[in-house]
């Protein structure tokens, strides 16, 4: 059962996960103060102000970064990784987010039009991020691997 405790106590997943539930906590609280209601399912969703997923897999690669240096090998794939989940949050699942809006509004269209009406699709909203939620997810993960590595190294 060693292999638990490695798993609480590495430091790079701690700083992976503490940054993602910080992203998470901030866009239930930025929904929160914009929509004027609050939804807990905001805490386990995508998309939103900041991004999670920018905010966990940069600071982890920011982490590595600083213990390994930024010439080593797990830097390097730890980059890539960040890299590559950062381009697809502004990428494909903002354009799925997209093409969700637009598929609501050609349902109640077409519903208006015709007599039969379609099965009734829940489709996600909240997908993608714009650049913006990006960045500000990045500027979460350098700052919390920063914090983290004065707290724990």
């Amino acid at each position: 059962m060693e292999w638990i405790v490695d798993l609480f106590t590495n430091p790079f997943l701690m700083t992976g996960l503490l940054s993602w539930f910080y992203a998470q906590v901030l866009k239930t609280i930025i929904f929160l103060i914009i929509n004027k209601k609050l939804d807990f399912s905001r805490m386990f969703g995508d998309g939103g102000m900041p991004s999670g997923h920018s905010a966990t897999v940069t600071s982890v690669a920011t982490l590595i970064g600083i213990v390994y240096g930024t010439g080593s090998v797990q830097f390097a794939i730890s980059l890539i990784l960040a890299i590559i989940v950062c381009h697809d949050a502004t990428g494909v699942r903002r354009e799925t987010e997209k093409q969700a809006f637009i598929i609501d509004e050609l349902v109640k269209a077409f519903e208006e039009l015709a007599e039969d009406k379609l099965p009734e699709v829940k489709l996600k909203k909240f997908v993608g991020h714009t650049p913006v939620q990006v960045a500000a997810g990045i500027l979460l993960g350098v700052a919390n691997a920063v914090l983290m590595y004065y707290l724990l190294f």
